[in-house]
């Protein structure tokens, strides 16, 4: 039974994604998914050259994250990314070798796969039509149904909010991968094991290590990116409330 380990939100957290790279070794998987945002964050281009020399094959799709890098490169303003980021971007731009560019230009929005056990699987960042729109597992299937239906898949796998759940929206399943780099509401990294079952999962990796690597990596946003999502997390609770203002909205 083939396998796929789907690793969403990295958002340049390197210790975070070395600790569930080992996991998914120690495992064995066909293939890796990144499934968008692997930016802004500290070691972006870290994070990429550890995915490049895997083991695995590794595909990738673009993230809301990803797209305000793209657009920081060609020399604009992120437009739906705030202000108050744009420094990291452009710390992030000026990190990656021209080869990084070019790959992450050609990245694609989503990604579709048939697999034995779950049938089709599209993969995407936030929605199927759309890298920025947020749903949860409490918004309501009254406004999902269309989006979700229009994907015309077995099984939708998403990131963006960093939180995982596993739900159904008409007769799709719905399976948010949470983040590995930021997961709210708990310490750790969450990413997502297909194969013949659906596992979400949480690798534990030393985060007092990962903040000492952070801090040295130069990053401009190195001091809060460590206090408010490696040592801490928001909480799930403030997150949802704070969601519940955005749900699907361009």
């Amino acid at each position: 039974m083939p396998r796929i380990a789907v690793l969403n939100d990295i958002h340049g957290n390197l210790p975070a994604l070395e600790a569930v790279l080992a996991d998914v070794r120690a495992i064995g998987v066909d293939r890796i998914v990144v499934g968008g945002d692997v930016f802004p964050g500290p070691m972006p281009h870290l994070v990429l050259d550890s995915l490049w020399t895997a083991g695995p094959p590794v595909d990738f799709i673009y993230g809301n994250g990803d797209v305000a890098l793209l657009e920081c490169l060609a020399g604009g303003a992120p437009r739906h990314f705030p202000a108050s980021y744009r420094p990291s971007l452009e710390w992030n731009a000026r990190v990656l070798s021209d080869t990084a560019r070019i790959a992450v230009a050609a990245w694609p929005m989503t990604m579709r796969v048939t697999m034995p056990s779950l049938g089709s699987v599209l993969f995407c960042h936030a929605t199927p039509r759309n890298e920025n729109e947020i749903f949860t597992a409490q918004t309501s299937d009254a406004r999902l149904l269309p989006i979700i239906d229009a994907a015309r898949a077995d099984l939708v796998v998403c990131g963006h909010t960093h939180m995982q759940f596993d739900r159904s929206v008409g007769g799709t399943r719905v399976v948010n991968a949470g983040s590995v780099g930021m997961p709210f509401g708990h310490p750790g990294a969450d990413w997502l094991l297909l194969g013949d079952r659906v596992e979400l999962r949480c690798t534990a990796y030393d985060v007092h290590a990962a903040a000492a690597a952070i801090m040295r990596s130069g990053y401009p946003g190195a001091e809060d990116f460590v206090a408010k999502y490696v040592v801490s997390q928001p909480s799930a609770g403030d997150m949802l409330a704070l969601y519940a203002q955005h749900e699907l909205v361009p």
